[in-house]
């Protein structure tokens, strides 16, 4: 496994990134990248610390170490270990940054499982889960279409599409864009295949397509939307922004200009049915949502702490309504835990003696996550109100003695000086208010697909199942018990008409 020296280092591999307008020559060192990259830096760090090593490492039968999320899992005790890991890792970023290098371990842990699914090229499968269990490597990964006329079938669009414009010997060579490459600039490789319909008419196929691409690869460029980190470095200090400062997984849209995807990188080429089925067929959903809801269960631990500490703060704390909204907090706290813990407990087999989390469990995650965020975030704004924006502008504020005194006074809370509690609400602000906020809002509204997909899904997995079946028999067998006549069984006892007559 790489540490964070080799990884910080491996970074600087003359990848093409566009923010601003201009080129950037090492996201290692400039303003907008260099902080979130430290926060990646970290987390390999981690890996090598031996009190952390029995949370987070675990050997392979080939006998070198790994982040546990990174190896395909053989029980309902090694999948919740490995949930363990991720909420280690998650703890560093407060929960704040979701695709960390073991979020695509949630597909790459079950490559060499389920490289038979991949016809034609098994062993491209097997090598790139060896690869990745081995060097721990950072993948991040676009699948969706860029949004430019969805009102127009496939095909007319197919311009815009990530799809195979030439064929040669030795690979293929790959046009188009994709989104959202989360994080993308701080990773080594791009992981592209589509969520939804492939098929572009006419026999054309050439966007059915799964593969990875180095993101140095010649043709690639990132396009970055604006750093927040920058601009946290531009109009304040960490103090006013201590989570933009550091946690902002920029995003990017990916541009593949021509690029040559060699073939032992292609996981399926051409092929409707892999493209289209890889994301349930092969645990990729399993493990992406025991990933994400793990990710979130931090993220909540972190929020009831502000809320509990900015109650404190004010001196609500013992008011009924602030104690049923914090109670209320806590409790989808306690939720996301637990369906975490029942993704591992509820483990299914699959193929070569791995086991998968359980489904039931990771599509009510999906469904709920962003009804808990959203509700959330409104009692942070009902139970904190007004402290939110009586806050002086910056750190700066507080060295300048001729308002000093004014802060003192005026921005104190309940047992705390203004520095303190103002430290807190600035925190409170760039976790819901400020840019860096809203885009989380966005994040986890949209996290793990579309609003009304997530739901879809939800019955197509119970239709799956057979749980649809299960629960229509339920019905079914209540009805049983009785007719027009009455009940149906000696379990009841009919009464006549005539005896309630007398």
């Amino acid at each position: 496994m790489m540490n964070g020296k080799e990884y910080l280092e491996s970074l600087n591999d003359g990848r093409v990134v566009y923010l601003n307008g201009k080129k950037i020559e090492d996201v290692t060192t400039h303003p907008a990248y260099q902080n979130s990259a430290r926060s990646i830096k970290r987390m390999y760090d981690s890996l090598h610390d031996p009190e952390k090593a029995s949370i987070l490492t675990t050997k392979t039968e080939e006998g070198y170490v790994t982040q546990k999320f990174f190896k395909a899992p053989t029980s309902a005790q090694e999948l919740l270990e490995s949930r363990n890991a991720v909420a280690e890792w998650s703890r560093l970023s407060f929960g704040f940054m979701g695709r960390t290098p073991d979020y695509k371990a949630s597909f790459t842990a079950h490559l060499g499982a389920f490289s038979d699914f991949y016809k034609g090229f098994e062993g491209n499968a097997q090598r790139w889960y060896d690869k990745t269990v081995r060097e721990n490597t950072f993948c991040n990964h676009t699948l969706v279409n860029p949004q430019v006329d969805r009102s127009k079938p496939l095909h007319e669009n197919k311009d815009v599409f990530v799809r195979a414009v030439d064929e040669r010997d030795d690979g293929i060579i790959v046009s188009g864009a994709k989104l959202v490459g989360t994080a993308a600039a701080l990773t080594h490789y791009n992981f592209v295949s589509n969520y939804g319909a492939t098929d572009l008419g006419d026999g054309d196929q050439s966007n059915a397509l799964i593969f990875f691409v180095p993101m140095n690869a010649p043709g690639l460029k990132m396009i970055s939307r604006q750093s927040y980190e920058l601009a946290a470095a531009t109009n304040g200090t960490p103090f006013d922004y201590p989570l933009s400062s550091r946690f902002d997984e920029n995003d990017a849209v990916i541009v593949l200009d021509n690029v040559f995807i060699p073939w032992e990188d292609v996981l399926t080429y051409k092929n409707l049915e892999i493209t289209n089925n890889f994301f349930v067929q092969t645990g990729f959903f399993n493990r992406f949502c025991l990933h994400g809801c793990t990710r979130f269960a931090v993220k909540l631990d972190f929020l009831a702490g502000m809320l509990l500490k900015a109650t404190e703060m004010s001196g609500t704390q013992q008011f009924r309504g602030v104690q049923v909204n914090i109670g209320e907090v806590l409790a989808w706290r306690n939720m996301f835990w637990a369906l975490s813990t029942a993704m591992c407990h509820e483990a299914v087999p699959g193929p070569n003696g791995i086991v998968m989390p359980g489904m039931d469990s990771g599509a009510a995650y999906r469904v709920l996550a962003p009804m808990a965020w959203l509700k959330i975030k409104s009692i942070f704004e009902q139970v904190i109100a007004g402290g939110l924006i009586q806050l002086p502008s910056s750190a700066e504020d507080f060295n300048n003695p001729e308002i000093r005194q004014y802060l003192d006074t005026y921005y104190r809370g309940s047992g705390v000086t203004a520095e303190e509690r103002v430290k807190l609400m600035k925190l409170v602000w760039d976790a819901i208010g400020t840019e860096f906020g809203g885009r989380h809002e966005l994040y986890e509204v949209n996290y793990a697909g579309n609003t009304e997909n997530i739901r879809l899904e939800t019955l197509k997995i119970a239709d799956a199942t057979g749980q649809s079946t299960r629960f229509k028999s339920f019905v079914d067998h209540a009805m049983s018990d009785y007719d027009l006549t009455g009940w149906t069984n000696n379990n009841w006892i009919n009464v006549k008409k005539e005896e309630l007559v007398r």
